[in-house]
Order: structure tokens, then sequence, then C-alpha cells
């Protein structure tokens, strides 16, 4: 059995083809302005009508560029506009573009910028050291009073995954430090599902992978996401990839259909025989870690332990070697790896390979 060692640095040093592709769709979508006074806004946040996932994107602003965002408040300067959705289920109202001025507001109510007290910095002298608590009478109700425009989205047609949230969130979100994938549908589809694709990151076997610390953009939990789309889903399985995990992200946003225990047994039990037998640098096709041998040899071996325990370790060792060694195998997993055909193909032959391991 292979040393499990988790002080090797991040691999993330792979191309993802996916994250460039487009979803064609036409929307139905209802959507309405509203304009609420600040003190409204965070009342709403507290109270978690207006919803801001934890997992979503990090609070990024510093303290300098919150100042301004409030002195501007302050000043009755117009300010952009913020984006919300309506979740079907529960009509509360997820933040899709406006995090960084709310919650610079939030804290600024509150007193403190994440631990530190919250005074105002780098705006015009009488507001300078300023805290909501001490502000003067006439500017705390002028804040109170400011006015923020959203907008609220709903999609009608098609009542598919929340698809055009998603491409609303991609567009505005395009500029400066853009959003990964994984960390919008982390906001869009959250709910217990996205939780345990964060609790599956720090899983030992999967750390042993992966490095000592996870990917903040999220990337990690967009492989587990994969794993577990096309594990169970692959039949359905159609271009763009994008599409189709936002798809099976929806659709197990809250954990019915199939239960926490099997996501999380399946997950464990196939990455700690892959680590056991493999080791900790699996699904390398020529050196590199390979997308398209994560999600056909984790596939494999899942399918494969469905019908029990692999006992013959060594035999497994070689039928993975031959097939990573293979020819055709390397060359569907090298490119158009989201192509129909070529995904089947691929996984069918890892499921081919290792069904028959004692």
């Amino acid at each position: 059995m292979n040393e499990i060692n988790i002080e090797q640095p991040l691999l993330f040093d792979f191309d993802d083809e996916t994250e460039n592709e487009s979803i064609d769709f036409r929307y139905v979508i209802t959507s309405y302005g509203a304009d609420y006074p600040v003190d409204s806004l965070m009342k709403r946040i507290q109270d978690k009508v207006i919803f801001i996932p934890p997992f979503q994107r990090q609070f990024v602003w510093s303290i300098n560029e919150a100042s301004k965002f409030i002195e501007s408040l302050i000043l009755g300067l117009p300010v952009p506009g913020i984006f919300l959705s309506k979740e079907k289920d529960t009509n509360r109202l997820l933040v899709v573009d406006g995090q960084q001025r709310l919650m610079s507001l939030y804290y600024f109510y509150k007193g403190y910028f994440q631990s530190t007290p919250f005074k105002l910095q780098n705006v015009q002298e009488d507001l300078l050291g300023r805290s909501y608590a001490t502000l003067k009478t006439s500017d705390r109700l002028r804040l109170d009073d400011s006015i923020i425009h959203a907008t609220v989205v709903r999609q009608d047609e098609p009542d598919d995954s929340e698809s055009s949230v998603y491409q609303i969130f991609e567009r505005l979100n395009s500029g400066g430090r853009a959003l990964k994938p994984q960390e919008i549908r982390a906001c869009i589809y959250y709910g217990e599902f996205n939780e345990l694709l964060s609790e599956l990151v720090k899983f030992q076997n999967w750390r042993a992978i992966f490095g000592k610390k996870s990917d903040i953009r999220l990337k990690e939990q967009e492989l587990i996401l994969r794993f577990f789309s096309l594990l169970y889903n692959r039949e359905n399985y159609e271009k763009p990839l994008k599409g189709f995990l936002n798809a099976f992200m929806s659709e197990h946003q809250h954990l019915e259909k199939i239960p926490k225990e099997e996501f999380e047994s399946t997950f464990k039990n196939t990455f700690s025989f892959i680590t056991q037998t493999v080791g900790t640098k699996p699904f390398r096709i020529k050196r590199n870690l390979n997308l398209g041998a994560f999600d056909s040899i984790a596939i494999g071996v899942a399918e494969r332990l469905k019908s029990g325990e692999i006992k013959n370790k060594s035999e497994f060792v070689e039928k993975y070697q031959l097939l990573t060694e293979n020819e055709e195998f390397i060359s569907i997993v090298q490119g158009g790896t989201s192509d129909e055909k070529n995904v089947i193909a691929r996984i069918n032959m890892a499921i081919d390979t290792f069904k028959n391991v004692d």
C-alpha cells in the first residue's frame, strides 16, 4: 500500500476547455425593478430574505474600496444597481451581482470590517474615521434612506436548471477577477449538495492527490461534481459539459433524489482505493494530470466497486497501467474531451478494463 503524502503542491496545471463553452438557449424571463432603501436592504440580509450563499465568491474589497462606496451613498452620488434572482421554492432573493457592495454596507452597519472596527478610510475629511454609530445624525439618515436599485429576475422557460441565471451571472461578472464556473454554481444552486461538495474536498485521500490546501476558485468541487454527474447520468450526457454540470447540480441541489450518504460513500470508497493502489499521482497522461483520464478512471473504479471489494490490487494496478499507456485511450482523453462520443468512449474503456478484476 502506498503511503499517503498530503504535502505535495496543488496540481491545477491542466487546461479545461469546458470553461469557455457556450450554452445555447432561448429564454422567457420575468424581471422587475425594485428600489430599496439601504436600511431595508440590511434588514433583509440580516433576516436572510436577501441571501448571499457562504460558498459564493469571497469578499475581496479592501476597506478603502468599501469606504469609498459608502461615502458615495452619503454624498448622494449614483451607484450601480444590483441583480437578484428569486428562488422558485423559497422566494428568497439570491444575490447575482452586487455582493461586494452589499457586504461592505452590512459590515459597516455591524461595525466591523472582517475582524477590525469599521471606520471610514480614504474619504473626505468630515467622514474620515467615522463608524456607522459615530456618523452625524444627518449623514446616518442619508445613508439609511439612500436608494439602491435592484433588478429581480426569475426564469420561466425553459423550466430546467436556472440556466439563464447562470448566464446572467457569468456575463455580469465577466470583468476584473472573472468568476469560475463552479463559483457561479455555488451561488445559483446553493444547497445541501453544494455544502457536500465543499466537505468532500477535505477528505484525506482526495487531499493526498490534490495537495494540502484546496483550490480557492472551487475547481476541486467542480471535479467532484463532474465525477458524480457522469457516474450517475452519463446516458443523458450532451454538450456542453458546462450545461450538463449545471443541470445535475440543480437537480440534486437539496439531495432529494440521491441521499448524501450514497454520494459520500461512493466518493470516499473510490478515491481511497485509487490512492491506496495507484498512489497520490493518478490520472496522469504523459506526466500531466488529465481531466478525461480523471473522470473515466474514477468512474471505472466506482462502477467496479459496486460489485464488491477489489481484492487483487496488483491486477488492478497492472490494468490501470495498461489503460493509461493505451494509445487509443490517450488519444481520446487528450482531444475533444467534452464531445459526446469521446466522453462515452473513454468511460466505457475504463469500465471494461476494470470490470473483471477480482
